[in-house]
């Protein structure tokens, strides 16, 4: 009897585990996971599931009778502690060794903590799990004072849905724009504008040094920045993820900024694949190695890997694509905007309608759009190809008309 196991029980190897029975995979199939939930969709919990606009139900991928009727045997709330690739076995907390044909590594990623005078008080959160946010959700609370350390796109989630329930929210950002990892000085700008509009407190070029706590208690109190002290109730960490390589780096596995695989989702180790956040893939349409912290990205890898495992060869090849909801505007995003040389505005910033196209010579490499889903959708149709600027520019004409074909 042949047996498969995925390490990892989030949306990657959630999705690994029905497309594997999908394909025919007739086997064993045992699911670990660190968290004692069934795999969920990550994407909600900073938004819809953080504001109370979707219940706990709503987040989970799969109902628990999926994975009776296809007799899954799901081990969540168990921590795989080793791999053997020379025996083919992990090993648990438990003790137990357990064999395996094929390995799936899915393991995701992990907040950046940061380790400063105070940083252990209650009161400081970071959001990556169900558990988090079920602990910060009791925190927002009208007229109580947010501090969240990071403009990044979670942080600006998290503002979003703290400054709309009627709290008074701060952002820390070290850089001179919020965002500025991820989007242009004009997508930037334009989010910095809708935040302050909102009542959202933007500091930028500063970071925290420390916390103190509420008096002689052990909960927050302040935040202490650079250059000023605030007052918090309730402190949002958001500084980046660190991708979960531990298990693979101890098993001898190639890894550089994630687990290295090849255009199979194979890793240096013929038997084991690794998929998701944790994963360092090439990617053939960008031509260059690539690690995504992104819900397409953790799908489609697990299908890839399925698909393989299946003897049905399939290569990963995919544009990457993002998306994130802020307030009632859905940002959209197509490729990477770093690697444009031109850019060009549709549609109208004042209404909080349009979509900025990224060039480089004159093909498209990337999209950001604002409530503007047809946009988008192009920017997925056509990625890759030579456009008229100048076409391109005028809303009037339609995307496909500004196409040039060789």
């Amino acid at each position: 009897m042949s047996r498969i196991i995925i390490i990892g029980a989030g949306q990657a190897g959630g999705q690994a585990v029905a497309s594997l029975r999908q394909m025919g995979y007739k086997e064993e199939i045992m699911l670990f996971g660190d968290e004692s939930h069934l795999p969920y969709q990550r994407p909600f919990l900073s938004k819809q599931y953080l504001s109370g606009e979707h219940e706990e139900g709503r987040v989970f991928l799969r109902a628990e009778k999926f994975y009776a009727d296809h007799n899954i045997t799901l081990r969540i709330g168990e921590r795989v502690t080793a791999i053997a690739p020379s025996s083919k076995q992990i090993s648990t907390e438990q003790g137990e060794l357990i064999d395996y044909d094929d390995l799936i590594i899915a393991t995701g990623s992990r907040p950046r903590r940061l380790n400063i005078n105070g940083s252990d008080l209650g009161g400081i959160q970071y959001l990556r799990t169900l558990d988090d946010v079920n602990a910060i959700k009791p925190t927002i609370q009208k007229g109580k004072k947010m501090v969240i350390v990071g403009g990044g796109y979670i942080g600006l989630e998290v503002a979003s849905v703290a400054v709309s329930a009627g709290m008074d929210v701060t952002v820390i950002e070290t850089e001179d724009r919020i965002l500025k990892r991820v989007t242009t000085p004009e997508m930037s700008k334009f989010y910095h504008q809708l935040h302050a509009d909102k009542g959202v407190k933007i500091i930028l070029q500063s970071g925290v040094v420390g916390f103190e706590a509420n008096g002689d208690s052990t909960s927050l109190g302040y935040v202490l920045c650079k250059d000023q002290t605030l007052e918090a109730d309730v402190a949002i960490v958001g500084i980046g993820i660190i991708p979960n390589t531990e298990l693979a780096q101890e098993a001898q596995l190639d890894c550089e900024n994630g687990i290295t695989t090849d255009g199979h989702c194979l890793t240096s180790n013929p038997n084991i694949y690794a998929i998701g956040d944790c994963s360092n893939h090439p990617n053939p349409i960008l031509n260059r190695r690539l690690r995504l912290e992104s819900v397409p990205n953790a799908m489609d890898q697990a299908k890839v890997a399925a698909s393989n495992i299946m003897g049905k060869e399939k290569i990963y090849s995919a544009v990457p694509w993002f998306w994130s909801d802020q307030y009632e505007l859905k940002l959209q995003m197509v490729g990477f905007s770093t690697d444009s040389d031109n850019q060009i505005v549709r549609g109208d910033k004042t209404q909080q309608n349009f979509a900025i196209f990224y060039l480089k010579d004159n093909h498209l490499v990337a999209v950001d759009a604002v409530n503007a889903a047809r946009d988008f959708m192009a920017g997925r149709k056509f990625y890759g190809q030579k456009v008229d600027p100048i076409k391109l520019a005028d809303s009037e004409i339609d995307i496909a008309d500004t196409i040039i074909t060789p």
